[in-house]
């Protein structure tokens, strides 16, 4: 074993070449990346239907989603989902995959240094026999980065690293989204079949009514068969709907990846203000650029502008280095005391590209393609992104007028359908009468509920396409 003096020595003797690799190089070839600008990003700022709706000016993206959502059953399924869900794991696990081969990467920066002990006992024709031990530290093959090329493989890595931290981010995003969606389509459904049997009750109720009344001659059989079409109508609804229920539950537990508990489920649709706060917009630009999809995309883009670095950096002459120092002695005790002989080895070597059949001229104008393939995509991501806030505000701008309006309806139907019933058990008004209003009362309700699930999913997806409040959480260090 070396002892720490010895340890000492051979670093000394290794420091001064170590540094001057390490600070080989100033720059790389990679050309200097400028955030691409795109003036459709903007126009949303001054929107009036946006302010008409009193929308603040906080960022979506700085609210954490559990103060998003108000209903404890639902953050409790989220938190299961973000626990057990197999797609975003696999998402996950890709992350840790990145960081690994970042790590991988980066360690090329630095020149691998091994350490070793030797020694020889050899028998000369003169029969003497000779001892020799030898204790040395070196790097092998150690490539000095003169034109940026490894730091240029380095921020490869590290973007593609960083790229796939935001896909998980957006991915965790869009999980949130979709089990917030999937509660409230049980939920909604769960409505639908209530309103369903709620009406099959109604509509048995008036046939009992017009079969009584055909006994006593007052009605005729169309209207005991018109009785009957509202009430297997209801009854196919109930069958339905009943399906719809099992196959949500379903829907949702796949997305959770686990059982769920029969008190976390919604047993109707909640309001808006019990289940989500407000949705803060925050319409400025950066809003769309902080999504972790589009950071995602920008990432993907500067790995491909380092890649044109490390395809310029072929054109150049390599410069790899062999070093050694050490200590050599016939007696090994020497080596650890001291008294040891030093030993060294420089062995430098130049590579110059002369002909490679068009290679590196072809591999950098893969680079460059790759590198303009993703600024495209980086620029699309941005449209989408527009496009996506724009549809969703669209939305909300008129989703409260037809909700009041349907609520309206609603009520007016509601008073129809009595007023129709109490004509006709008073012989006032035929039946066909109260069958119409008490179809369109079944009719109003039914849409009634679409429109409230409608406005809660528009306001989940207002908050994921704002970023979701995941774009702002801290990132695990890249390093080490």
């Amino acid at each position: 074993m070396i002892n720490i003096s010895t340890k000492k020595i051979l670093g000394a003797r290794l420091a001064p070449i170590v540094g001057a690799l390490i600070l080989a190089g100033c720059s790389t070839l990679a050309p200097d990346y400028s955030r691409s600008e795109i003036d459709i990003v903007n126009s949303l700022d001054n929107s009036s239907e946006v302010q008409s709706q009193g929308l603040s000016n906080q960022y979506a993206n700085q609210v954490p989603w559990k103060s998003f959502i108000q209903d404890s059953r639902l953050t409790q399924i989220i938190e299961l989902a973000l626990n057990s869900n197999r797609s975003l794991r696999q998402t996950l696990a890709d992350v840790e995959s990145a960081r690994a081969t970042y790590r991988i990467q980066k360690a090329d920066l630095y020149p691998k240094i091994d350490v070793g002990l030797s020694g020889n006992r050899s028998k000369a024709t003169s029969s003497e026999i000779t001892t020799s031990y030898q204790a040395q530290a070196g790097l092998t093959n150690y490539e000095i980065d003169l034109f940026g090329k490894t730091r240029s493989l380095n921020t490869v890595q590290m973007e593609a690293y960083l790229a796939s931290e935001e896909a998980a981010k957006a991915a965790q995003i869009s999980l949130i989204g979709e089990i917030a969606n999937a509660w409230l389509t049980l939920a909604a459904d769960k409505n639908q079949l209530s309103l369903a049997k709620e009406t099959a009750v109604n509509a048995g109720k008036a046939m009992a009514i017009t079969n009584k009344r055909l006994q006593l001659g007052v009605d005729s059989r169309i209207d005991v068969a018109s009785a009957e079409t509202i009430y297997h109508s209801a009854s196919s609804d109930i069958a339905n709907f009943t399906t719809q229920v099992a196959q949500d539950l379903n829907a949702l537990q796949l997305l959770v990846g686990e059982p769920i508990p029969d008190d976390l489920l919604p047993q109707d649709l909640p309001n808006s203000e019990s289940l989500l706060s407000d949705v803060p917009a925050g319409l400025s630009s950066s809003v769309l650029l902080q999504r972790p999809d589009v950071l995602a995309a920008e990432h993907t883009l500067k790995s491909a502008n380092a890649n044109i670095g490390v395809a310029r950096a072929a054109f150049f002459p390599s410069l790899s280095l062999t070093a050694t120092g050490g200590l050599a002695s016939n007696v090994l005790a020497d080596i650890f005391s001291g008294g040891a002989s030093s030993i060294w080895t420089l062995a430098p070597s130049l590579t110059l590209p002369i002909f490679d059949g068009g290679a590196n001229d072809a591999n950098l104008a893969y680079s460059e393609a790759q590198q303009t393939k993703y600024l495209a995509a980086y620029e699309y991501a941005i449209q989408s992104a527009f496009s996506e806030v724009a549809d969703a505000l669209a939305r909300r701008a008129t989703i409260q007028d037809q909700l009041n309006a349907e609520q309206a309806l609603v009520t007016a139907a509601s008073r129809s359908y009595d007023l129709s019933i109490a004509r006709y058990e008073g012989g006032v008004d035929s039946f066909q009468n109260a069958l119409e209003a008490q179809r369109i009362m079944y009719q109003a309700k039914q849409s009634l509920i679409l429109t409230k699930q409608a406005d809660l999913n528009n306001r989940i997806t207002l908050y994921r396409v704002l970023g979701g409040g995941l774009a702002q959480q801290d990132s695990n260090a890249v390093g080490g």
